[in-house]
């Protein structure tokens, strides 16, 4: 089994992630949000409509492209504290975590 830890960004390009995603066939992937406010789950506004509109994309892709089960969508690093990952992909390249 292989636990993936995939950082988006607010302006990574998602294919190239989903892509790196794919490349290394997970079990698993829990998704991070990173460098975006943390109200964006609740934000009315078209900011928070269209982040949460590319999340719901984002997290259907992977599995549907990778057959991995995502485990979960996490904003801050704080939250993942105590989970352990096989790998982490980010905008630049996948290091061992």
């Amino acid at each position: 089994m292989s636990e993936l830890l995939a950082i988006f960004g607010p302006n990574d390009s998602d294919s190239e992630l989903i892509g790196e995603i794919e490349r290394l066939h997970p079990s698993r992937v829990t998704v991070l949000l990173d460098g975006v406010e943390g109200d964006w789950a609740c934000d009315e506004g078209p900011t928070g409509e269209a982040l949460r509109s590319r999340m719901a994309g984002l997290l259907a892709l992977i599995e549907r492209r990778t057959g991995a089960t995502v485990t979960g969508l996490a904003c801050r690093r704080e939250q993942l504290r105590g989970w352990r990952f096989d790998r982490e992909v980010t905008g630049r390249q996948p290091v061992p975590a």
